[in-house]
Order: C-alpha cells, then structure tokens, then sequence
C-alpha cells in the first residue's frame, strides 16, 4: 500500500522506465460518467473523481483524457481524482487537437481544430501545440505526459510536416514521452491513417481505433499497417455503446439527448442477437461479454490496451457504473486463437454499414473538417495494401 491507501504497482511488471511508463492492457478514459459526452445519467463532479478513484483501486493503470472534454475540466476533475497517488504509479495519456483556447464552438460540430487556416498557419502550430500541452498538464497536475495523442485530426493533421514538428518538438521537451494519433471522432479514416504512418510512422508509438465484436470493419484494415510501423494500438468502444456490458434489453430506453439514440433504429436489439451468438465463445474460457470483447480485441496484434465507456444507465434497477469499473479491471489473461477470432469476427462483420469519415471519392471539397477529398496517393496505397478502390 502507498501512503494514498491505495495498492502498490510493481513498475516493472507494466513497462515502465525512466520517469515515463507505458500503457496498460486496460484504461480508464475521461469520456466516462456522462459529464462530457452525452449518455446514460451525467454523474457529479464528486462521483466522477471518485469512479476514477474507484478505477485505481481496481487495478487501473493508464488514465486517458483529452483536453477539450469541458475545456480543461475532465483533465481537471483527473487531476483532482489521483492527487496525492505516486505518479510513477500510473500511465497519463492525453489528447490536443481542438482548439478551445482561441476557436469558437461551431454547434455539433464541436470546436475547430488547431490547425483550422482561420486560426493560424503552420508557422504557428508548434507554439499553439506547446502552450494546449502545457495547459493541460497544468490542470492534470503534472509535469508529462507519458502519451500525448494528435485528437481527431483534420486532413492538415495527418499530412502536415509543420504539425508533427510540433508534437516532435513536445517530445523533445521532456513534456511528453510517446506521441500517437487517436483519428475521430466518428469512424473511418482508414486510408489515412495507413498514409500518416508511412510518413511519420518512426514519430507514433500509439494510435487509438475504434474496435469491437459488433464494430470489426474498417479499423480491422489498418491493424496489418499498425504492426508493419511498430505502432501500438489502444483500442475504443470496445463495449459498443455499453451493450457488451449485458445490461441493455432489446427494448431499453435512453434519456433525451443521450448520443446513442441517433443510432439506426433496432441498433440495440440486432446488436444483442449477434452477441447471443458469441456466448458459447465466453463461456468456454470463463468471461463475461464484456471481457470477450476487450478479449478478441487484445488477441488480434498489434492491440495491447482497451479503454471501454463506462456509463451510468437511467433507471433504478440499472447495475452501478462502480461495478462496470470493477468487472473490467479484472481481465484474465488469456488470448483467442485464430478460429475464434475469425469465428467472432464473422458474426459481428459489419462491413459497409455506415459512411467513414476522412478521405472519400463522394466530396469534391473539405467542408467539414472530419472529411475531405480522396487523393491520388491515397488510391495508390490502399492499392499496395489490399484495401480495395471503393472509397
């Protein structure tokens, strides 16, 4: 035990070294508890530190969060959370991208990004990159981070020399030890992130991708690119919008405003009868659904970590976000052979089933920042890598 109460963690045994320590095969991400994204009930600032706090107390050990989730509060609220635990203790890994600082909110769309040409130019990014590192530091109170992530980058993001720079720039600093790209916030992005790899691969030790049982496709083809450039893959979602968790019924009822409800209609119910299929799999090697799902994700290389949504369902009967945290922490290590990944993957294959984000053949021009036009060299490496023309 430390002097917080809370266990002790053999730094070694999580890959640790130096003063920076890698991620964990779990993560708790800020996200979580309905504050900043919108489902289930929206907990208290005093319940939200003490689910984190509930997290390490678990056996969580990497905390990832993002410094436009309430313009600083989530890195606050974190801060707050793990104050006075020993910071060798666990993995902080945080996100730029949005500028909240400068940039005004532009409705659903969010905030714009920091490389948006009405904000700067690319001779501005490295200051701008600097001074959003060091303010989120400031209220994640701490001095690095031991993973900083370019957060949904726009087409200026995954191409821009001056941009990774930047983040090379923070590296060199001493203000963070690994940098990675987490693409958002929706899905896609493929072609991408295979390029921005090619290209700055030798700077990324992460990505973060969204990956799941019910959600194989499209991320499932930038794995094989992922692992040829050693970049890491911390994957999201991986409870599928709290449906792997098993507390959802065919006819569950979301809040007003709850983001999962602009689904397609049925989401919840056709998403349970694919996930009955699955249980024999689980069942075999003793987990619940939601560990078979962070399970198949980690049994497929190079994924080395999951970071689930934890929420807080409506309803009085509803199971306790607490307990969600607690079942997560603990997943068995064990990983899936081959067959049963292909087996799980073949009945969760939702190939085709939504429009990507990123570069397409259906824009003519980037007016929004998460899609753009497809390019001439992107057509040429999904064509070395297999990824077929149909973009």
């Amino acid at each position: 035990m430390n002097s917080t109460g809370f266990p002790a963690v053999d730094r070694g045994a999580c890959g640790a070294y130096g003063k920076a320590m890698d991620l964990t095969t779990t993560a708790y991400g800020t996200w979580s508890g309905g504050r900043f994204m919108h489902f289930g009930e929206t907990l208290s600032e005093a319940r939200y530190r003490e689910c984190i706090q509930t997290a390490y107390e678990a056996g969580f050990r990497t905390f990832v969060t993002a410094d436009v989730y309430g313009n600083g509060k989530a890195d606050e609220l974190l801060g707050e959370a793990l104050a006075g635990i020993d910071r060798d203790s666990y993995c902080l890994v945080g996100m730029l991208g949005h500028d909240f600082h400068e940039g005004q909110r532009q409705g659903s769309r969010g905030y714009p990004r920091f490389t948006d040409p009405e904000l700067r130019g690319p001779d501005q990014y490295a200051a701008y990159l600097e001074m959003a590192c060091a303010d989120s530091l400031k209220h994640c109170r701490t001095d690095h981070f031991d993973l900083l992530m370019l957060h949904n980058p726009d087409e200026t993001g995954y191409t821009s020399e001056a941009v990774w720079d930047g983040l090379r720039a923070l590296k060199d600093s001493g203000m963070v030890a690994r940098l990675g790209i987490a693409p958002g916030p929706a899905n896609g992005f493929t072609l991408d992130v295979v390029h921005c790899l090619e290209r700055f691969g030798s700077d990324i030790d992460w990505a973060m991708l969204i990956l799941n049982p019910l959600e194989p496709w499209p991320v499932g083809l930038t794995l094989p690119a992922c692992e040829k450039h050693g970049v890491k893959v911390l994957t999201r979602v991986v409870d599928f919008g709290g449906l792997f968790f098993g507390d959802m019924k065919s006819d569950h009822v979301f809040k007003p405003g709850d983001h999962r409800a602009y689904r397609p209609e049925g989401w919840v119910g056709h998403g349970l009868e694919k996930i009955e299929k699955m249980k024999p799999i689980a069942e075999r090697h003793g987990l619940s659904m939601i560990q078979l799902a962070a399970v198949w994700n980690l049994s497929q290389r190079p994924v080395e970590s999951v970071v689930p949504t934890f929420i807080q369902e409506a309803g009085d009967d509803a199971r306790s976000i607490e307990d969600r945290i607690r079942e997560f922490a603990v997943i068995p290590d064990i990983r899936l052979s081959a067959s049963e990944v292909e087996e799980i993957k073949a009945i969760g294959d939702n190939t085709g089933c939504m429009t990507l984000k990123g570069a397409s053949k259906r824009h003519a021009s980037s007016e929004r920042p998460d899609e753009w036009p497809m390019r001439e060299e992107l057509l040429e490496l999904a064509g070395r890598y297999g990824l077929g023309s149909d973009w």
